[in-house]
């Protein structure tokens, strides 16, 4: 925990409450929706490496390995890479040094990919994911007061972008509908952390949603209550957020069908 990369200096982290939050979230993926988890194995020489969303970034059949804007994080890419290949994907790597990309700026709407140019993130790096996924528009958003473009909005619906309500992020909004040719339904929250969510359609469940617990953000979570059609599942983050970790960060999510 004392080793993370974080933003900004804040409260420690209490390590025994973060691996419980933790085992929720795998449980509620694996116990209550019905997902394959792979969980690659911890290492303690790379401290941010729970956050596997960062090291790749999968649409369909294809996996971008990426190349982390933080020098520290870059060998967390090599067992993303190994369970990747376990599962038969089209590996493509990112070899270009002067390229650098966090999935965590990459948001991909079922349309189209945005890819948010931010200190992790940098304008080859989202050159490579567009020649990687061709049959996708690609558009780049600044992002200036946020870690990433993920911090402050992801999808919550085949349609529907949850997005904060912080200028900085209303803002990436505005631009991210002037660079589609699609209108898409927005949702906004009052906190920023809170429009980091994950959707899923699973055929079994229909639409499920997983957003912040009402204990950490209250107003946020009477927003997320309006989705009627949703299945909600609360997840509490209090302890990965002190490092900058939001609910996409700690997984990556495949549409695939695995015989593992």
């Amino acid at each position: 925990c004392r080793q993370a990369l974080r933003t900004a200096a804040g409260p420690e982290v209490d390590f025994a409450r973060a691996e419980r939050e933790h085992q929720l979230y795998v449980g509620v993926l694996r116990g209550k929706l019905g997902l394959q988890v792979l969980e690659l194995p911890a290492d303690e020489s790379l401290p941010d490496c729970v956050f596997v969303e960062d090291a790749a970034v999968v649409c369909e059949e294809t996996a971008l390995l990426t190349r982390p804007g933080a020098p520290s994080r870059r060998k967390e890419v090599e067992a993303m890479k190994r369970v990747l290949e376990s599962l038969n994907l089209n590996i493509v790597e990112m070899v270009d040094e002067n390229a650098t990309l966090d999935g965590g700026d990459v948001l991909f709407t079922g349309r189209e990919f945005f890819v948010g140019l931010s200190r992790r993130t940098n304008q080859r790096g989202a050159e490579i994911l567009a020649d990687t996924f061709k049959d996708y528009a690609v558009s780049t958003v600044p992002v200036h007061d946020s870690l990433h473009l993920k911090s402050f909005c992801s999808m919550a619906g085949p349609n529907l972008i949850a997005i904060g309500s912080s200028e900085a992020a209303q803002k990436a909004l505005k631009t991210m509908q002037q660079m589609s040719d699609h209108r898409y339904d927005k949702l906004t929250v009052p906190d920023d952390a809170a429009a980091n969510c994950i959707y899923l359609n699973i055929p079994s469940k229909g639409h499920v949603l997983l957003h912040r617990a009402p204990e950490e953000y209250p107003e946020s979570a009477k927003v997320f209550e309006k989705l009627k059609d949703h299945m909600l599942i609360p997840i509490a983050n209090t302890e990965l957020e002190k490092v900058d970790g939001a609910l996409t960060c700690c997984s990556v999510l495949i549409n695939k069908t695995s015989e593992l």
